[in-house]
């Protein structure tokens, strides 16, 4: 990932679009991410970490 977060991409909850840099207040918008391509996936990849975060809390009980 660049280090200059503020031209990555970002996926915004509100509208379901991809943006590059920062066009949207950030709590609409779920990222960084490296690529176009990755940010367009963005809400496989929160469901993916959420289900991996839910196993974890239960492993741990």
């Amino acid at each position: 990932m660049s280090e200059d977060i503020e031209h990555a991409y970002w996926y915004n909850m509100r509208t379901g679009e991809v943006e590059h840099g920062f066009q949207s207040p950030s709590v609409d918008r779920v990222g960084p991410f490296a690529t176009r391509a990755e940010a367009e996936h963005a809400l496989e990849k929160l469901r993916e970490n959420s289900a991996k975060w839910a196993e974890d809390d239960a492993a741990e009980q």
